[in-house]
């Protein structure tokens, strides 16, 4: 009996002890668990650092592209330039940002590239003699015009100081600035160079800088648009030497240059001529007495078409004076909005006009 009774005694003090034991096995795990569990974590304020500050751009007073401020400030150069079939090919003329293509005597045109970048150049032109409208262009971008002489006219306006020049018949400076090459005869093988230009803009005390208050010649859209208007894929000014055209090619968005049959190139790159804009700036015309030498008077205004994106809209240009800039506007009168890129101007006659062709397709016009 007490045998048994002192078992059940120790049975139960067992069984005490186990539950005791597992209360505090629970307990100590709890605690456990609570040390283990992650302390919240208090997100800090961050002061959020100000956006950089956008740097300024630049753009070129001559296609509306991005350029360096440097480049915004240079003065342009005129360069005239030879257009027959004896002198090709030209020279740095893709450098050029503005061409100009005018007829002369004898039913020829000639070329004056409006030039803010010639760098590099050891051959550039060739270069051929002044005219008397294209001073009055090249006043228009206070640049200096660089031709090798002139006509009997243009001698005449050139004394008149309305531009800063460089003539190749200005023995104080010729050997400095011009060169002929023994590829091809006089007069088609003048040329000049960068450093050639620079040496003569030195050596006449020319400014540098072009002036603050030159206003801008065109009117650049923002963004690159293609205007309402009639297709012109082929367009083909009336010039009867170097019947010259213009094709667009969609993938690029430019017009390219063809003249005496084949491809207009740059010698110094090899590569086409290609425009964002072409502009027909319909002009009336007269002979000086002789009856040899265009007048094409460039003051008052008149009618002209623009083509771009492989369209064309009728336009109306109007000059005021011999030192203000050419505009160009839209049949409801507003400043026309020229796309971004290299221009081609043509200067036509009023009474040639109706010879010119535009041609909505590749296949229409046959070329």
């Amino acid at each position: 009996m007490k045998r048994n009774k002192a078992l059940r005694i120790s049975i139960g003090v067992l069984a005490v002890s186990v539950a005791f034991a597992g209360v505090l096995a629970f307990s100590g795990c709890n605690k456990k668990q609570e040390k283990a569990a992650p302390k919240p974590k208090v997100a800090k304020e961050v002061t959020p650092e100000p956006a950089p500050e956008p740097e300024p751009q630049f753009f070129s007073r001559l296609t509306g592209l991005p350029v360096k401020e440097s480049t915004t400030k240079r003065r342009p150069i005129a360069l005239m330039i030879e257009n027959t079939k004896a002198c090709q090919p030209h020279y740095g003329i893709n450098k050029a940002g503005i061409i100009y293509e005018c007829p002369v005597e004898g039913g020829i045109t000639r070329e004056m590239g409006i030039f803010e970048n010639y760098s590099g150049l050891k051959r550039f032109g060739n270069v051929r003699s002044c005219r008397p409208y294209y001073v009055y262009i090249a006043k228009e971008f206070d640049a200096v015009y660089v031709h090798f002489g002139q006509s009997t006219q243009g001698k005449a306006l050139l004394a008149t100081g309305i531009v800063d020049d460089l003539n190749g018949l200005d023995g104080s400076i010729s050997s400095s600035v011009f060169y002929r090459t023994s590829d091809k005869a006089a007069p088609h093988n003048a040329y000049t160079s960068t450093q050639g230009i620079k040496k003569g803009m030195k050596m006449k005390g020319f400014a540098t800088k072009i002036k603050k208050d030159t206003p801008d010649h065109f009117h650049f859209a923002s963004e690159e648009y293609t205007p309402e208007g009639k297709d012109a894929q082929v367009i083909c000014p009336y010039f009867f030497d170097n019947k010259p055209y213009f094709i667009y090619d969609s993938s690029s968005g430019k017009y390219s240059r063809y003249e005496f049959g084949a491809p207009e190139k740059d010698a110094v790159d090899n590569k086409q001529v290609k425009v964002k804009n072409i502009i027909f700036q319909n002009v009336v015309s007269s002979t000086y007495e002789g009856g040899l030498k265009l007048n094409i008077p460039l003051n008052g205004k008149g009618k002209g078409t623009y083509f771009t994106k492989g369209k064309m809209v009728p336009i109306t240009w109007k000059k005021d004076s011999d030192g203000a800039v050419t505009k160009y506007y839209t049949e409801d009168g507003k400043e026309l909005e020229v796309n971004p890129g290299r221009t081609w101007v043509c200067l036509i006659q009023e009474s040639q006009a109706a010879k010119n062709r535009v041609f909505a397709t590749v296949k229409e016009s046959g070329y």
